[in-house]
């Protein structure tokens, strides 16, 4: 029989699993414009600790080993195939849209780890950091330098009334408290014109006028969705106002049998988390082996339920605040769960990988 084609658009989260999970059961491709898959939630220790991307910044052919790999971006989609920015074509029989979100990061492993040694660099050499963005990323970014450096002055603007907006205002309150604690200088109700900036006194303004010195900035706020290609491309009415794709229960593209989309990428109504875009990825390499094992005939899919908020946000190497769906808890035990190793050696056992790996 025939091997069916399987081509994965995005090597992120989803689609690194989904690429592993069905390596063995299908001819499958994977595309994206980057050689490795990286953990993403593990990035901004690797900022304060360069060697920890040793761990996190993974190629792709560790994990994916049987199918095909392409480095290039998609740029369109017809009912049988995808063309790439370098040229190619590549025919399938089911395609999953995984590009999450977009991000100007280098093409290879080595250039992406010696872009956090330039960081670590930057924050070393700093006596004050200015984060702009409150969320999760700007959260975690200045937990990490305010325990990794104490002596440095950092400070967060963000444009919102609380810290952590996507989650409840309890896990806000008691980030905020815990930030202080460690004399992180925290101005909500605030933007940052970077334009402002000069360089002889390293002086920002802030929208209300307000003057903040540091010696170097980190800019947190949202990375725009990957789906903008999308929009001169077959699927472009299958996309809602905010440019995610519209999926049904079982994570088709609306009204497509064989496309399939995972991920951040998606309409589906819950947090954006990892660990709910690996359980995307899950449930479609479930239905797939069932399509492709089928033969033509149509099985019983599976089907995604959107899952209730849950998030974990590090503070640091031993504290964290969680919210559950019932409650929310700030301190240890949240940091025993997730802020010593950030998941990285579950992530990479997960991928069939040793858990820890020796330093380039």
């Amino acid at each position: 029989m025939v091997e069916k084609k399987v081509v994965i658009i995005g090597g992120g989260v989803a689609g690194a699993v989904l690429a592993k999970t069905l390596q063995d059961q299908a001819n499958v491709t994977l595309i994206d414009p980057k050689e490795y898959f990286e953990i993403p939630w593990a990035s901004l220790r690797a900022m304060v600790e360069p060697s920890f991307a040793e761990r996190t910044v993974i190629n792709h052919r560790e994990y994916f080993k049987k199918g095909d790999l392409i480095i290039s971006s998609a740029t369109n989609i017809s009912e049988s195939e995808v063309f790439t920015s370098d040229g190619r074509k590549i025919s399938y029989d089911y395609l999953v849209i995984a590009t999450g979100h977009t991000e100007l990061i280098p093409k290879t492993r080595t250039e992406r780890i010696d872009q956090y040694k330039g960081e670590n660099t930057k924050i070393k050499s700093a006596r004050s950091v200015l984060i702009i963005g409150g969320g999760p990323t700007g959260v975690e970014l200045a937990a990490e330098i305010a325990v990794d450096f104490p002596d440095k002055k950092v400070t967060i603007v963000h444009k919102g009334s609380r810290l952590l907006e996507y989650i409840g205002t309890k896990a806000s309150r008691k980030t905020l408290k815990w930030l202080k604690s460690k004399k992180v200088d925290v101005k909500l109700g605030q933007s940052v014109d970077l334009d402002s900036f000069t360089n002889e006194n390293r002086t920002y303004q802030t929208s209300l006028g307000e003057s903040i010195e540091a010696d170097t900035h980190f800019v947190c706020i949202g990375k725009p969705l990957g789906s903008s290609w999308l929009g001169e491309t077959l699927l472009k009415n299958y996309l809602d106002g905010d440019g995610r794709i519209k999926v049904d229960e079982y994570l088709r593209v609306k009204g497509k049998n064989n496309v399939f989309a995972i991920g951040d990428i998606t309409n589906v109504q819950e947090l954006k988390q990892g660990v709910f875009a690996q359980g995307h990825a899950k449930l479609v390499a479930k239905n797939l082996k069932l399509l492709i094992e089928g033969g033509g005939k149509a099985p019983k899919l599976g089907t995604y339920k959107a899952q209730a908020p849950m998030s974990i946000v590090s503070l640091g190497r031993r504290h964290g605040v969680a919210q559950f769906p019932f409650m929310t808890v700030v301190g240890r035990f949240p940091g025993i769960i997730k802020s010593g190793d950030l998941f990285v050696g579950k992530t990479r056992k997960d991928l069939g990988l040793e858990p820890n790996v020796k330093k380039s």
